[in-house]
């Protein structure tokens, strides 16, 4: 009951409003209530009695300042931070709100804070009003856990872009005297030298000046991905040029099955083990007779000839005087029979399933999947997003490539301002960069190689763990199990025939942020056990 009491009474709340509870608008209409549906009542609330009074960031405690600070790691920026660091913020941080619309620094202007993104989103503009943020179909923008305006406060320089809030936005935020007096400008600027010192080992900047060098300092900061966090869903069409600091980051590809050729064939050629029949029918070849009929009955139908051979008799027999007895409608339509229908291939399958169609024939449906594939690993010092730029049209890989952190730290800069400092030495050295990756057909072929061994391992453990006081094998028929498994995002083959209720997958995200096709990590085939075939 008290779950469900303080779910309502939180119902529509963002952001901090959690932990602030009420809003000084509150109090001028303290009461309100929510239906329960369960109850079949009004539950009813006196906000007065839950007043929170907002307390002066001096105001706070150490344990106030500890627990605010275990709140905000939930900011990917604030958690960049070393942990001094990070107790020195939440120490002099204050809260704000502002709606849609509002300019929350101006370019031109000198800067007095640094901000915080908790809630909601802005855009980065060059005007100096951001109404050009809401005409732009494709605005930079900055979420939650972003931060902005930490390099305004390390000198007197003006701003260099305008910042609008797209929506209602809710910022923690820090002034330049608290900034100064707390020393987080020597924190920052540790980190900014230290991003200098990283650029100025690369090879691909070695003939910049210093000064250069600092201009692209300038356009980035360095950003903590952890193990498996997604950097970016397509770098090709990215925004950014990103440079591996430590650790590495995997390339992905996500391989749709259904257009490979190969997929196709290793798909229909496991389905004719479906038909149940003894080891040596599948394993022993087949005669050149055999084959040939097996040929004739899956290219042309059997026809029937009676009509023709009735036909015959009937012009023979009158051109020898004999009459002949019996009637031959030849107003209908004298086409031959087909008995095709009627004969079975000796190896045929037959599923039954809802079937969809590819470029090379028909697959079932619930076989068309896509699978997630690595095609490079980068280590520090790497740079992604590049050199596709610098390369003919003709050449460019347009595919979509994914980059997935195994644990890194990334600088980040804009294409745009960094193309701008490239001079005709570097645009040389980036196109000596190799990053040719695998076409989409051979990525399919080793998925299937992979599968085919993980699946066979499986398969010859299963067999040699058993206990040895175990009855002699006998064969049993294979248990037929849905078609897609969710705890293990495997598609078995074996239950093509079985209707099975669907069930849900195991992404709990919405639609519009999964992959287009089901994605899968095995494929269980039918095939024989390792002991029959023993």
């Amino acid at each position: 009951m008290m779950i469900r009491v303080c779910k309502m009474f939180r119902q529509g709340l963002r952001g901090f409003w959690e932990y602030q509870i009420t809003e000084p608008a509150h109090r001028r209409h303290p009461i309100f209530s929510f239906w329960d549906k369960r109850k079949q009542s009004r539950i009813t609330f006196d906000t007065l009695d839950f007043v929170a009074e907002e307390k002066k960031p001096s105001w706070r405690t150490e344990q106030e300042i500890q627990t605010l600070c275990n709140i905000l790691q939930d900011l990917d920026c604030y958690r960049n931070y070393a942990e001094p660091l990070q107790l020195l913020l939440a120490k002099v941080m204050r809260f704000e709100r502002f709606g849609r619309r509002r300019v929350i620094i101006k370019k031109g202007q000198r800067g007095n804070s640094f901000y915080f993104i908790y809630l909601g989103r802005v855009a980065v503009t060059e005007d100096e009003d951001g109404s050009s943020a809401f005409l732009d179909p494709h605005p930079t923008l900055l979420h939650k856990g972003s931060c902005f305006g930490e390099m305004g406060l390390l000198s007197t320089a003006l701003r260099r872009a305008t910042v609008v809030c797209m929506e209602e936005t809710e910022f923690l935020v820090v002034d330049r005297e608290d900034f100064m007096a707390s020393k987080l400008d020597e924190e920052v600027q540790k980190e900014t030298r230290y991003r200098f010192d990283f650029f100025r080992k690369l090879d691909l900047f070695q003939s910049w000046s210093d000064e250069k060098l600092w201009d692209l300092v300038s356009m980035g900061r360095i950003e903590k991905f952890s193990y498996g966090q997604l950097v970016s869903k397509d770098f090709v069409e990215s925004s950014f040029v990103t440079f591996i600091c430590k650790g590495s980051c995997e390339i992905l590809r996500m391989i749709n099955l259904g257009t490979s050729p190969s997929y196709y064939n290793w798909v229909w050629q496991h389905l004719k083990l479906l038909d149940h029949m003894p080891v040596t029918v599948h394993l022993n070849e087949m005669s050149p007779m055999e084959r040939f009929k097996e040929f004739q009955i899956k290219s042309y139908p059997l026809q029937d000839f009676n009509y023709l051979k009735l036909l015959c008799l009937q012009k023979a027999r009158k051109q020898q005087g004999i009459t002949f007895h019996g009637n031959i409608n030849t107003s209908e339509n004298s086409l031959l029979k087909l008995l095709g229908p009627k004969v079975k291939s000796r190896y045929g399958t037959s599923v039954k399933c809802s079937m969809g169609n590819t470029m090379f024939g028909e697959l079932p449906k619930d076989a068309i999947v896509g699978v997630y594939m690595k095609i490079h690993t980068v280590e520090e010092g790497d740079v992604v997003g590049s050199h596709q730029v610098f390369l003919p049209e003709s050449q460019r890989d347009t595919r979509t490539f994914i980059l997935m952190s195994l644990g890194a730290e990334l600088i980040r800069v804009k294409k745009e301002k960094f193309y701008d400092l490239i001079d005709e030495d570097t645009r040389e050295k980036f196109l000596k960069i190799e990053a040719e990756y695998p076409s989409d057909e051979e990525l399919c072929q080793r998925f299937l190689r992979e599968n085919d061994w993980n699946i066979f391992r499986k398969d010859l453990v299963r067999l040699l763990v058993e206990p040895l006081q175990k009855q002699l094998f006998t064969p049993i028929q294979i248990k037929k199990k849905e078609i897609y498994n969710p705890k293990s995002l495997v598609l078995d083959l074996c239950s093509l025939n079985k209707r099975s209720k669907q069930r849900h997958p195991i992404f709990l995200a919405p639609q519009k942020y999964l992959p287009p096709l089901r994605i899968v990590q095995a494929i269980s085939a039918p095939r024989h056990k390792i002991r029959e075939l023993l």
